[in-house]
């Protein structure tokens, strides 16, 4: 079907006047295109065949190697050898954009991206916010010994990992039984175990 699909929009293109004619844009929505219809692919452990073969082969034999970064480094290369040979600097350029685009793509919807945060409480009610986050959002949270160079004073750090929806509703929480607790939120990159990704 890829290559029956190909064939036909290449007769159709002699015919029909392209939407978009400016190089760029096509880059950036043909990347858009080509990684949404990539992605759901893997998603479903299947292969157009080529690089994606390729892809999965290796993250089989490697697997804490990105599907996205394989895909997005083996069309570099693929694309650069043609460069080089064919001397279309431009073309590859613009190729460079749109295989970067898959990659993203891939990343977010094939192999999943994981909105997590991670939320830091300085308090001393801390074990009271601990009990409200795990009664309301059923939640686990870790106190952290630490001492505050500052004012050279020992205090608890209240560690929890959360989705991004839940970080809001644990502000609230924190500034009702504190409302002088200090609060930074990181993004986690990925999250495993309860409540979260399983190996």
């Amino acid at each position: 079907m890829l290559s029956s699909l190909l064939n036909l929009f290449e007769s159709m293109y002699e015919n029909v006047n392209l939407v978009i004619e400016d190089k760029f844009l096509a880059s950036i929505y043909g990347g858009l295109i080509i990684g949404i219809g990539t992605s759901i692919i893997l998603k479903n452990n299947a292969s157009t065949g080529g690089t994606e073969l390729l892809s999965i082969i290796i993250s089989k034999i490697f697997p804490t190697m990105k599907m996205g970064n394989l895909l997005v480094i083996l069309d570099t290369i693929i694309v650069a050898v043609n460069m080089i040979s064919l001397k279309q600097i431009e073309i590859g350029l613009y190729s460079a954009i749109a295989i970067y685009i898959v990659g993203k793509i891939i990343e977010v919807i094939a192999e999943g991206t994981n909105f997590t945060k991670m939320i830091f409480i300085v308090s001393d009610k801390y074990e009271e916010m601990a009990k409200e986050i795990s009664k309301e959002l059923e939640r686990g949270s870790t106190a952290i010994y630490a001492k505050g160079m500052y004012q050279n004073e020992e205090k608890m750090i209240l560690w929890c990992v959360a989705s991004k929806n839940e970080i809001t509703k644990i502000r609230q929480i924190a500034s009702r039984i504190d409302n002088k607790s200090f609060m930074t939120i990181f993004n986690a990159r990925e999250a495993y175990g309860l409540g979260f990704k399983e190996e």
